[in-house]
């Protein structure tokens, strides 16, 4: 009878050849990389934090950032209110001009209307009329409003 760590080994023998096969029968790479790689988000940190904060989904299902990108898969990606949805079509291990990180992926049309109607709606909003925290008069207005029945 195999004893404890000859079972582990043989498991972790089993889990690293079967890792081999899915990477040599596609390329793949990490997804907090890609995203960084493809110019979402500035720094692979900020990748990491958007993708465990659920701002990076496959298929409506959240993800970690060592997730492998393979070529094709499509994600979303929201970030500061706006949402891309993209098909990756290429990985790229540097960072490189922006020409270079928009030949990385597609994005969806749909998408890129709807972002574009909300970045219209936003600039006809105009900027926000408060700056800062409110004066006393003003907060005294405020929980008046907020008190009426």
């Amino acid at each position: 009878m195999p004893t404890h760590r000859q079972r582990h080994a043989k498991r972790a023998a089993e889990a690293s050849a079967a890792a081999a096969e899915d990477d040599g029968s596609s390329e793949s790479m990490r997804l907090d990389k890609w995203l960084w790689a493809a110019r979402f988000f500035k720094t692979r940190m900020l990748a990491q934090q958007a993708i465990e904060s659920g701002r990076v989904k496959l298929d409506n299902d959240r993800l970690k950032p060592a997730h492998l990108v393979r070529v094709g898969q499509v994600y979303s990606i929201t970030r500061e209110g706006l949402t891309w949805t993209v098909e990756v079509r290429g990985l790229s291990d540097t960072r490189g001009s922006a020409s270079i990180a928009q030949a990385l992926y597609r994005e969806d049309e749909a998408s890129a209307a709807e972002r574009q109607r909300i970045i219209d709606l936003n600039r006809a909003a105009g900027p926000a009329s408060f700056k800062g925290r409110p004066t006393k008069r003003q907060r005294r207005k405020i929980e008046d409003f907020l008190a009426e029945p």
